[in-house]
């Protein structure tokens, strides 16, 4: 059977659904519409298109097929045996009974039913699995984007941490500088880039404390600022992802 391909044909059929329903072949559908043109019968019921038809080689090839009309559905099965009469008129009217209920197709039966009872279930369990891969991440954004303060490197770690990604203060400082965000030597050594400060990932905190002799010494403590923390945590969330 040829690979069916649905049209937007207002209701109707094409020739291809009614090969399916009828059981005929598609080029004796296509012959008996062929015949109905040339006895006379009004052409604006039965619009000719085409379908794209896969080849065992590979690539389409193009197909004529019908757009057929409701009234051009009856004109047809008028031809053909009660029984694929029949067909023909069942099938319009499921198409009529769809059409009245938005699209949704009541079942006729309770094994319909039963399957599409699970169909929908399958739908629901699906929604819920991405619901709840993306939650610690929305969840955390949004606690994160509503804070006003940053947290030191090492709480960042923590934070990766309780959201999934295995994480500890050392190891994150070490990936920091790996990947380029925190200096790697000398006076910079842990220090985040100007890059990454202007980005609005970090920021410095200056301080002072008392050293031996009562001497002053200004400090500097890189902190991951709110934006920051969304950033970094997410990465890692992604990059968890891209493992699995």
């Amino acid at each position: 059977m040829e690979e069916i391909q649905k049209f937007n044909h207002q209701d109707g059929m094409t020739s291809l659904e009614i090969a399916e329903v009828t059981g005929k072949q598609h080029a004796h559908v296509m012959r008996d519409i062929r015949s109905l043109l040339e006895q006379g019968v009004s052409q604006s019921n039965f619009g000719l298109s085409s379908y794209q038809q896969p080849q065992p080689n590979g690539g389409y090839k193009e197909v004529p097929c019908y757009n057929l009309t409701p009234k051009g559905c009856l004109i047809l099965a008028s031809g053909y045996d009660p029984v694929l009469r029949e067909k023909i008129i069942n099938r319009l009217e499921e198409l009529e009974t769809q059409k009245r209920n938005g699209g949704f197709q009541i079942p006729q039966s309770f094994s319909e039913a039963l399957m599409l009872a699970a169909k929908q279930q399958e739908t629901i369990e699906e929604q819920e699995k991405r619901l709840t891969a993306a939650q610690p991440a929305l969840t955390f954004t949004a606690a994160v984007t509503g804070a006003a303060s940053s947290c030191l490197i090492g709480e960042l770690a923590k934070l990766i941490d309780q959201n999934g990604y295995p994480m500890g203060e050392r190891r994150l400082f070490r990936w920091l500088r790996e990947n380029g965000y925190l200096g790697t030597r000398g006076e910079r050594y842990n220090i985040p880039n100007q890059r990454y400060i202007d980005m609005g990932l970090f920021e410095l905190k200056k301080g002072v404390r008392t050293g031996s002799g009562g001497v002053l010494h200004t400090t500097i403590t890189p902190k991951v600022t709110g934006r920051g923390q969304v950033y970094f945590v997410n990465k890692f969330l992604s990059m968890m992802k891209e493992a699995i």
